[in-house]
């Protein structure tokens, strides 16, 4: 009867119950990696997406990992968890800091030699991804960690915040890439979607690593080496992406 009475009252929670019991439930995360633009988009939405992302990874008091910007979304987002008493942790080539950072940076500022390096470094201090809107460097470094989960190299969760529709194409390619034999259907689902921040966290709560991956064991994991120069040099900046 007691075990009947408790089902009966979780069942008349509502909704806004039912989301503060979750978030009182301790993450499996630590931090997430947010890939974002260096500007704000046309509209309000996205500004209001990167904003709202920036307090639910307060309320589930989780790091931010990003791209070092003080600007546009990266901006927001970062200031967002900063001013919330969560702990920023930005990773910039050196020769971007003087394009992307104005004003007053946040948090922990972590310097690297080249591009490459910046996302291996992201990577490594994250425990999964969420993509904001953005463009072409934001959709690179989302597609890169997904083809690393394909690959098995990491099994992270992987988020797409679809605000307003902003990646209803990208999705669309996706499917047409599946159904033309170019993407298994069993790895559709490497990466969960949705129009929310609160949505989106909870989907990457809960997600399990789909079947029909490359076990992650199959990867021989070497430490990153020291880089000696900005150019694009191409073997340490590859051993250094396989080191998560």
């Amino acid at each position: 009867m007691i075990l009947e009475d408790q089902t009966q009252s979780q069942d008349n929670l509502t909704m806004e119950e039912h989301e503060q019991i979750v978030l009182k439930l301790p993450s499996r995360f630590k931090s997430v990696c947010v890939f974002c633009g260096s500007s704000t988009g046309k509209r309000d939405s996205y500004r209001d997406a990167a904003i709202e992302l920036g307090q639910e990874l307060v309320e589930r008091s989780l790091d931010l990992v990003y791209g070092g910007g003080s600007i546009g979304l990266m901006g927001l987002v970062s200031q967002t968890v900063y001013n919330g008493g969560g702990h920023v942790i930005g990773i910039i080539p050196k020769t971007l800091m003087g394009k992307e950072i104005t004003g007053e940076s946040v948090g922990e500022v972590k310097t690297v030699a080249n591009m490459h390096q910046r996302k291996a470094e992201m990577a490594r201090h994250s425990d999964c991804f969420i993509a904001l809107p953005g463009g072409y460097g934001t959709l690179e470094e989302l597609l890169e960690v997904i083809t690393w989960a394909q690959l098995g190299i990491h099994d992270k969760p992987v988020g797409l915040l679809n605000v307003d529709g902003y990646y209803n194409s990208l999705l669309t390619f996706i499917d047409k890439a599946v159904d033309d034999g170019f993407i298994k259907p069993s790895q559709r689902h490497i990466f969960v979607s949705a129009p929310s921040a609160k949505e989106l966290v909870q989907k990457l709560e809960e997600y399990q690593p789909v079947h029909g991956v490359l076990a992650k064991a199959m990867w021989e994991v070497e430490q990153p080496q020291p880089l000696q120069t900005v150019a694009f040099n191409t073997t340490p900046p590859l051993q250094a992406e396989v080191a998560l």
